[in-house]
Formats: structure tokens, C-alpha cells, sequence
């Protein structure tokens, strides 16, 4: 690994954004993870217990919703496994993304919105042609090395040893050494995914750059292939498409256009090459891509092209059809030729399951919602030079900084895959909408955001992990946080009585009770939008953590993200949504002390950890809500208010320090066998409350420091060697097995907890607490693009592709915010 690094670092000392970066995942095509984890985590037997009826309700759920086709949101009895070969994925945001392997696979479609298929399609590939100076072929191959299923006539000899994968998301670079052949390659795969850019951002593409450098002393001729197959490799729902292709020509590209539909939406895929005198273009308008592939196959290696059988279109076929693009071009010796390809997919409108409304994507503003694809096509390949350049010069300053740790510089990026591919949607806002909004509305200009919990977790906007995970949006795309929290806004003051049962108790409870925070926006195989609380498992209506968390994002975005100004018009379009949110959990202080009380139940984003009286991270919260709340109505001169909020907060930082404070850390709550567990997460509202830019107005420095340390040697250093992040819970010497949950690491929390000890100045414990589970996740287990919500000490995970470790952008915050503070010092 270090000798891969070493090599790619002269290739980029140039500093020019189309080079090899140093850093990113680096991997060899070959190469094969020491770890492979599952989700087969069976609990101790006292865990099963507590959770039986839980269990029982969930299983007779799971057999109604198969027996009814009702979509399951969270799949407990058939969880997938990673498969570990997931590199950089391509498209912008919201738009839809198909994932990428580092071996060359076009795989982990998310087309459907909000909806996952891991499938790996075998027509969807890039091929090479070489020949030499006496137009004879001396290698033809694939240029991937993932086993297929179909296309048997297809092969692939390229030397995985010899290629090398890096991904610095959004890019990503393959190099080829076909150097015994004259020829080596270098892919770069750009996907338009750039901070503070609200257009090009969300573009449904990718532009793949090669160049290839002759190597030899005679010419070589070279032919990149580009092949791709309708639908998404699901084989039954590909089928009864209706497809057809046409070849055309626009401006300066030229390609082949594949209508079809996914999920009964109209959707067209367009492979592409940039126009060039030097470059021969040629096209295949149909081939099986259940056959063996012979004849395109045989095509290439013998002439290096598909045969002229691409002017007009096909015919319309019922059922899977591929297509493809060649481009030839002649190289001499020592020169370098570039052949620009690109990918399209367009599906301008979409619907959910229950097809109550239709609705625009964000791109279509700009592109239109006929035709898009090709006018997209020729866009990209216009202007994906600049979008290099702008993200270059977004990198390069964390990146270049001698002060950041190298494992920090890729996995701050690359984490940000979630964004796109985190079934991320953005949506046009229709006119009749729009109107009805206020001006200061942002979805009026931006339009309308969402993105899942988790690839397996199908929850729209789940707010008790995006409140961990918004720092990713709020310092790249403070718009779209903005667009999420009106969102969100909205559905406080909504109610829906529907009546759901809840799995955890068998309660009956109304859908969504006015005057509460959403625990999310609803599921993509139901009606997102406007049926909210997918979630079954508990009442969220009583959960003590999502109104705190809601007013604690509109502080810290008012004050610390926008532009380093308090945004007034912000907080007063926010304060009604913030003060109902506030006064509704003030109810559940029962013994007027001015703290709250859990009720004995998992009532906050720990759904299986049960928290009783006052505790650690929900009293937090609510003292770092008040302190909100106390500075938003003296910032708004509503005097009233901050005597009311301040008093209470006086009250309740009183009760917190009496009745949780021991001395070196604060208890996990007030019951009789696990008040005094350690909670890794026990500082998240000062968390926040540092990160909105104050500093010790709620919670005593000295406590603050004591708990980091505790926590540090408990939960970190003395669990699995500190080499795995913060564990949980830690009680009496060793992870705390209470729940599944409390012995789980949470990459998520740990990188808050992380962002908590850079900002108080432990920056090397902050760092070495979060190496540990980003080396674990990108290094042994292969999840650097499938992050989960959960790791346990041995064997397992729990939820593949999960929102919260978003939060890694929180410790980027702490550092500047550190670095800021010692120059001025």
C-alpha cells in the first residue's frame, strides 16, 4: 500500500487537477479485504428476552407486508451483505446513482428513487482494442476483472496486479499498465458534485476522461468501447421494458441514446464521445446482453470498430437489449491521446409506489423534461473540466494541509458519497407550490431535498441522524440543508391521525401528533413527502431527542454556517417551529427541576437502549436547547421568552450537575443497573453548542474535560485495543452488553465524539478515536463506500450504507475552529 502511495505522489507534484492525487482509496485490482464481516449478529439470551415481543410483532409485520406487498423499511430477517467491492460511485445529487467496483463493475443501482438494487450488470463495461503499427490486434480485453454470469465470449486479460484503483470522491482514477502492448492507460471518472454549485450538482451523469500514453517506438491504434444494457440488472423488470436506440450527433458529441423505463418511468441512457477529427467514431445499436456477445465482441478485436450498422433506430424490442460506442484513435510514440466518454441517465419525472404525485427533478430547470439527455451530454463534456477545477481547488486546501492526518485527507471526502448516493433526491418545486411560499422560503430557488437513513433503512430525512450527519450539507451546501430544515419545519405543526401500531409495545398511536418533529418524511415504497413516520417501532410523538435536535440545527445553522453571520431572516421563518418544539418536550419535566425525564423506554435515536429519569444524552440535549432557544429570542427581542428560557436552563444546568455528575463523567441516566455506564455520546449537546460557535455557557470546562478523558481511556483505548472507534457504552471494565446497541460502535458518534475532543483541544485523542474506526471500515472490512450504522467488536455490522457518519465533516469544523483560535492567540 505504501509503495502505491509513494509511486502515485510523483505523478501529482505537478498540482494539476487531472493528476493522481496522493491521497484517496488505493487499491490494486486484486486485491482481496482481510475481513469479511456480516449481519448474522445474534444477541446474548437476556438481550433476546427483553426483545421478544418486540421480535414476535416484527415477524408477524414482515409476513403481512410480504403477503401484501406493503414495503418494509427496515429488513431484519434478510439484511444484505456487503459486497466489498464498492469504489467511487458516479452521478450528482439527487438525481440517482449507479455504484462503481474498483475492479470496473457498474453495479448498486439507485434509479428508483430512494430505492436499492445490488446488482452488478455484465454488458456494462468498458473494452480495449490495441493494435499495432501494422493494423494487426495484439491485445483485446475487457478492462475490468469482475467474474461474469453472461457474455461469455467476452474476456479479460489485463493484469490485475499491475492496475491500480484511487478514489477521492467525487473522482476516481484507474490505471492500466498494458505497457507490453505500448500502451498504458489512465481512466478519471468525474461525477458533477460541487460545493456551493446548486446546478451542475445535481446533473444525472459522468464523464469518463482516458488517456492514452504510447509507450512503444511505433504506433499503436487504440479502441475504448463503451457498452451499457437498459434498466438496472434487475432480469425480470429489465425484460418487460419496452426499448429502442437511435445513433445521434450534437454539437460537439456524438453517441447512441437508449429509451427505456425503470419502474414503469420513461428513462433514457446516453453513451457518449466528445467530437474530434483525430478520433474515429463508431456504434452498435443493439446487441443481446444474454448471449454470448460474440459478434460485437469479434467486431472490436478484428476491426477495432462496431460495424456502420447505426445510422436511424432500432426497432422497438420487449425485453433487454444493449448498445455501445467505440472510439479509435492513433497514437505515436511518446504522445499521449484523450478520448472523452460520457454517461447519461435521464428520468426527468418520477412517482412513488402510491402514485399520489408526480414530480420533476431539480435538473429539469434547467434542461428541460424532454430531451434532457443529450442536451446533459454535450453540457458535460463542455464544462467537466471546470467542474475538475472547482473541486480541485475545494480539495486542495484540506489536502495540502501538513497539519491533517493523512487517513483524514481521503476519508472526508470519500465519505461524502453518501450525499448522492444515499438515495439522495432533489426535487423541482412546482409553480402552485412555490407560490404559496414565503420569499424567504429557500425551496422557492433550490427546491426540495431528501435522502435516506440508509441503503437498507428506507426513511426519507431521518432527523435524529441527520442531526449528526447535516454538517456535510451545511458546510458544502448550506441551501440544501436550509431547503431540508423547511422541510422539516412544515410538518411540525401537521398531524395525521391515521392510526399505527407500534412493534416495540403493540401501542396504537396516530400517525404524526401536531406540535412534534417528525422522526422522518416517510418511506420512497410508499408516499414520501406527505405521509411522514415511516418508522414503526416506537412513538416518536414521545421521543425525547428529535424537537431538541431540530432547534439545535437552526441555532448552529444561523449562527455558525451561514456565511459567519447570524441570519435573522432564518431564525425568524424557524423561532414559532422552534418554541412549539421546545415548550411540547418541556412536558415531560415531571418534577419541575428543569431537566426533562425518559420514561423508561428507548425513546431517542438509541431505540433499543432504555434511559430512565434525567439522563446524559437527552438532558444534554434539552440544557443545549435552552441555551438555544435563550440566545434565538434575545437575537429576535423577544425578552419574554429569554427570561423564560434562560430560568429554565438555570434550573435545569442545576438538576444536571446534582443528579448526573460523578465526579469524572456524567451518568448514563438515573436508573438502578445502568446509571452508571459510559456513554461515548454522553457530550452531545455541548457538541453542538461548540459547534454553533460558543463555549462553555451550559456545561463546566473542567466536567467537559474530565468526561473526554473517561471516556477516552474507557470507551476508546479500552475496547478492541483502541483500534475501532468509541464503543457505546462501557460499565465495570468492559463494553457495556445492556443492549445490542450500547456494546455497537457507531462511526457516526464516534466522529462527533471526535469533533468534541479536537474542539476542546485533545486533538490527538480526537484524531487517534476516529483513525481507528476508519481504518477498520475502509482497511479490513471494505466499507469505505458502504459505511454502516453499526460495528460490533467481532464479526458483524448492522445496516450497510448508513447516513450518520456524515458527521466526519463535524471534525473538519472542530480543527478549522481550533486553528482559527491558536492564530489569534
Amino acid at each position: 500500500m505504501q509503495s502505491l502511495q509513494s509511486e502515485t505522489l510523483k505523478m501529482s507534484d505537478s498540482g494539476d487537477e487531472s493528476k493522481i492525487p496522493k491521497y484517496g482509496l488505493k487499491l490494486k485490482l486484486n486485491h482481496e479485504y482481510p475481513e469479511n464481516r456480516s449481519q448474522s449478529f445474534i444477541p446474548c439470551l437476556r438481550t433476546i428476552w427483553t426483545l421478544l415481543p418486540l421480535l414476535w410483532r416484527y415477524v408477524i409485520f414482515y409476513i403481512k407486508c410480504k403477503l401484501t406487498g406493503k414495503s418494509i423499511i427496515m429488513d431484519y430477517i434478510c439484511p444484505q451483505r456487503a459486497k466489498r467491492i464498492y469504489g467511487v460511485p458516479i452521478g450528482g445529487i439527487g438525481s440517482g446513482t449507479i455504484g462503481r467496483g474498483y475492479r470496473g463493475e457498474f453495479c448498486r443501482f439507485q434509479l428508483k428513487p430512494g430505492l436499492y438494487e445490488w446488482n452488478t450488470v455484465d454488458a456494462n463495461q468498458f473494452i480495449v482494442t490495441i493494435k499495432d503499427e501494422h493494423q494487426k490486434t495484439i491485445f483485446h480485453s475487457l478492462l475490468s476483472t469482475f467474474p461474469k454470469n453472461t457474455l461469455k465470449s467476452w474476456e479479460s486479460f489485463i493484469e490485475a496486479d499491475k492496475c491500480k484503483y484511487t478514489g477521492l470522491y467525487p473522482r476516481s482514477w484507474t490505471e492500466y499498465d498494458l505497457s507490453q502492448y505500448g500502451v498504458k492507460l489512465v481512466c478519471r471518472q468525474i461525477s458533477p458534485v460541487i460545493p456551493n454549485n446548486y446546478k451542475d450538482s445535481c446533473l444525472p451523469c459522468a464523464v469518463f476522461e482516458w488517456n492514452v500514453k504510447n509507450v512503444c517506438e511505433n504506433n499503436r491504434t487504440v479502441t475504448i468501447a463503451f457498452t451499457f444494457k437498459n434498466g438496472t440488472g434487475n432480469s425480470g423488470e429489465d425484460k418487460s421494458s419496452a426499448c429502442h436506440s437511435k445513433s445521434f450527433r450534437f454539437g460537439n458529441c456524438e453517441g447512441v441514446i437508449l429509451f427505456h423505463t425503470i419502474c414503469g418511468m420513461p428513462c433514457s441512457y446516453i453513451l457518449s464521445a466528445k467530437c474530434d477529427p483525430n478520433l474515429e467514431v463508431s456504434k452498435c445499436l443493439y446487441f443481446d446482453p444474454s448471449s454470448d456477445g460474440s459478434e460485437p465482441w469479434y467486431q472490436l478485436k478484428n476491426d477495432g470498430k462496431f460495424e456502420k450498422n447505426a445510422e436511424g433506430s432500432t426497432q422497438i424490442i420487449h425485453g433487454e437489449m444493449a448498445c455501445g460506442i467505440a472510439v479509435k484513435s492513433t497514437v505515436k510514440p511518446g504522445e499521449t491521446g484523450v478520448v472523452e466518454n460520457n454517461l447519461v441517465w435521464d428520468m426527468p419525472t418520477i412517482n412513488f409506489p402510491l402514485k399520489e404525485q408526480k414530480y420533476s427533478k431539480r435538473y429539469t430547470e434547467f434542461f428541460g423534461k424532454e430531451n434532457a439527455a443529450i442536451k446533459i451530454s454535450q453540457y458535460a463534456l463542455q464544462n467537466y473540466k471546470q467542474w475538475e477545477r472547482d473541486i480541485y481547488a475545494w480539495q486542495s486546501k484540506i489536502l495540502n494541509d501538513p497539519n491533517l492526518p493523512a487517513w483524514f485527507k481521503t476519508g472526508v471526502f470519500n465519505q461524502l458519497y453518501f450525499v448522492s448516493d444515499g438515495g439522495s433526491i432533489w426535487l423541482s418545486i412546482e409553480k402552485e407550490q412555490s407560490n404559496k411560499l414565503p420569499d424567504s422560503d429557500p425551496r422557492k430557488t433550490y427546491g426540495r431535498f431528501a435522502y435516506l437513513e440508509g441503503h437498507e433503512y428506507k426513511m426519507f430525512n431521518t432527523y435524529d441522524v441527520h442531526f449528526y450527519a447535516s454538517f456535510a450539507l451545511a458546510m458544502n451546501w448550506p441551501h440544501l440543508q436550509s431547503c431540508l430544515q423547511y422541510e422539516m419545519k412544515d410538518f411540525v405543526f401537521k398531524e395525521i391521525p391515521e392510526k399505527i401500531t407500534m412493534l416495540f409495545d403493540g401501542e396504537v398511536v396516530e400517525r404524526k401528533v401536531a406540535n412534534t418533529m417528525p422522526h422522518d418524511i416517510g418511506d420512497p415504497g410508499e408516499e414520501p413527502f406527505r405521509l411522514p413516520n415511516a418508522y414503526n417501532i416506537h412513538d416518536v410523538s414521545k421521543w425525547k431527542d428529535l424537537n431538541s435536535k431540530f432547534v439545535l440545527q437552526v441555532f448552529r445553522d444561523a449562527w455558525r454556517i451561514q456565511n459567519n453571520e447570524v441570519n435573522d431572516v432564518y431564525l425568524r421563518d424557524m423561532y414559532n417551529a422552534c418554541y412549539v418544539c421546545t415548550m411540547d418536550l418541556l412536558k415531560y419535566d415531571t418534577d419541575k427541576d428543569g431537566l426533562i425525564e425518559n420514561d423508561s423506554k428507548p425513546d431517542q435515536t438509541y431505540d433499543t437502549w432504555t434511559m430512565t429519569g434525567p439522563s446524559a444524552y437527552c438532558g444534554g440535549l434539552w440544557l443545549a436547547c435552552l441555551f438555544a432557544m435563550t440566545k434565538m429570542a434575545e437575537r429576535l427581542g423577544k425578552q419574554e421568552d429569554v427570561d423564560k428560557f434562560n430560568a429554565l436552563l438555570e434550573k435545569g444546568k442545576e438538576s444536571f450537575e446534582r443528579k448526573l455528575w460523578n465526579g469524572i463523567y456524567y451518568n448514563f441516566d438515573c436508573s438502578t443497573d445502568q446509571n452508571k455506564a459510559i456513554m461515548a455520546d454522553q457530550l452531545c449537546g455541548h457538541w453542538y453548542i461548540r459547534s454553533s460557535g460558543f463555549n462553555y455557557e451550559v456545561f463546566p470546562k473542567e466536567n467537559i474535560e474530565a468526561a473526554l478523558k473517561t471516556i477516552y481511556v474507557n470507551n476508546v483505548q479500552s475496547f478492541c485495543n483502541g483500534n475501532m472507534g468509541a464503543v457505546n457504552g462501557f460499565i465495570n471494565g468492559a463494553q457495556d452488553e445492556f443492549t445490542i446497541q450500547s456494546q455497537e460502535v457507531w462511526p457516526g458518534v464516534t466522529y462527533s465524539l471526535a469533533s468534541t475532543m479536537i474542539f476542546e483541544g485533545m486533538i490527538e485523542e480526537g484524531f487517534k478515536t476516529a483513525e481507528g474506526i476508519y481504518n477498520s471500515m475502509t482497511n479490513l472490512f471494505g466499507l469505505a463506500f458502504d459505511y454502516p450504522e453499526a460495528v460490533y467488536a467481532h464479526k458483524f455490522y448492522r445496516a450497510i450504507g448508513y447516513m450518520r457518519p456524515l458527521s466526519i465533516w463535524s471534525m473538519l469544523l472542530a480543527y478549522q475552529e481550533n486553528q482559527r483560535r491558536t492564530h489569534e492567540d
